[in-house]
């Protein structure tokens, strides 16, 4: 079977043409097939998703009948286990759902199992490899939901995002990522790195499906993706660190603005007021500071059993910052979120690299986060479109940047990019 888009999968479910049952046989099989060299699951029970399958080809509605979601993991699922890709949690089941897995079981959908994550979404890989090209990390630390996305073995899934965790992956393995307004989706039964920022998001490989599993996570009616935008104002933002984007990324980039602009859109460029020149330096401060905290009983009771690129990494980092300057860095990321809600007075979108450029060679590094480090301190929306290829013939995406709460616009706006690439 054709890997199906969520949204056609719940409308032949609906209409009798298609059942859960053999959606999910097909996506076992396709798993089956690439895992081998993918290496995207941590856990997978077929029985358990076929029982499952069962009973939403039993149910009357929810708008995620039948579909299967991966699920990232350190988001808690009461049937099955939460490893967090350390030996400290290996084996134990939570004793419930995290809010979202909740929230998309009473949709019907169908929770197909759970998807590599780096340590405690840090920066220590899983085995997870790049589906395009095994020699290649797929990014991290979301690793697992983006390359199951890619290749065909589930059409949803959930990751999150502290640096760069859903839209770095998404554009390495080349689907839609998205990651929403700070505050909007629950973070309730995900494992917290920095409560400032830490974000759950979505993966798919549409943007429609990307706007129906966002309604079940809200637990709102799906709202259609406006796709008659006639003149979309688009802000060109480099960002101050233009000068780590590899020569294919400021290429594509550069290009795309054409283009756009040829198809109708206004295209300006915007560029960041001087204090936030150095904004990253206060993402850094903030998160080295929280995650040491918040892993304290890992880095307390089993520092044995943490990895030493976590324990001399952001451990180390974060208690070095002393409490006076993370209050600074706080007090200024306020500031920033003012100045970039003030840059939307005269764009819908700001338009910027997903990461530096292709996938980094070997699984060990994850790639560089920092042109999503930027937009998650903000707490504005994102999402990543697939873009073409670079000079490795590995994929390249664009990040789209909307204005806090203006999320159903950004999806949009991405729609109508998204039309006009080609």
């Amino acid at each position: 079977m054709k890997p199906l888009s969520a949204t056609e999968a719940v409308a032949r479910i609906e209409a009798g043409t298609l059942t859960s049952q053999a959606l999910v046989r097909a996506c076992l099989e396709r798993i089956a097939a690439r895992e081998p060299a993918v290496r995207a699951w941590a856990y997978l029970d077929p029985d358990l998703a076929l029982a499952q399958a069962k009973a939403a080809d039993a149910a009357k509605g929810g708008i995620l009948r039948g579909v299967p979601v991966g699920v990232k993991d350190i988001i808690d699922t009461h049937d099955m286990p939460t490893g967090h890709n350390s030996p400290i949690f290996k084996g134990k089941v939570p004793f419930g759902d995290a809010a979202c897995v909740a929230l998309c079981r009473t949709a019907h959908a169908v929770i197909l199992g759970k998807t590599v994550t780096t340590e405690f979404a840090n920066r220590h890989p899983g085995p997870t490899t790049n589906p395009h090209n095994s020699a290649h990390t797929p990014g991290g630390s979301s690793s697992g939901s983006a390359a199951a996305v890619a290749d065909g073995h589930v059409p949803l899934a959930f990751g999150t995002q502290t640096g760069g965790s859903v839209i770095r992956p998404a554009a390495y393995c080349g689907v839609i990522g998205y990651k929403p307004t700070f505050g909007d989706f629950s973070r309730v039964g995900i494992k917290m790195q920095c409560h400032s920022v830490d974000t759950l998001g979505l993966m798919a490989r549409t943007l429609d499906d990307i706007a129906l599993l966002r309604a079940a996570v809200l637990k709102l009616p799906p709202v259609r993706i406006d796709r008659g935008i006639a003149r979309p104002r688009i802000g060109f933002c480099r960002t101050p660190i233009w000068g780590e984007a590899s020569p294919d990324t400021k290429a594509l980039l550069e290009k795309t603005v054409s283009k756009l602009a040829d198809k109708g859109a206004s295209v300006v460029d915007v560029a960041f007021a001087a204090p936030f020149s150095d904004i990253l330096d206060d993402h850094g401060a903030i998160t080295d500071y929280e995650s040491t905290r918040n892993y304290a009983d890992e880095r307390l009771r089993n520092p044995d059993k943490v990895s030493r690129e976590l324990m001399d990494g952001a451990m180390k980092r974060g208690l070095e910052v002393s409490f006076e300057r993370y209050v600074a860095a706080q007090r200024k990321s306020t500031a920033f979120r003012a100045h970039i809600d003030s840059l939307f007075d005269r764009v819908d979108v700001l338009l910027c690299p997903s990461a530096p450029g292709e996938a980094p060679a070997g699984v060990e590094f994850t790639g560089d986060p920092r042109f999503n480090s930027i937009w998650t301190l903000a707490g504005t929306p994102c999402v990543t479109l697939p873009a073409g290829t670079g000079a490795k013939g590995l994929p390249l995406g664009l990040q789209l940047v909307g204005l806090r709460h203006e999320d159903n616009r950004l999806l949009s706006t991405a729609a109508w990019v998204a039309a006009h690439l080609d």
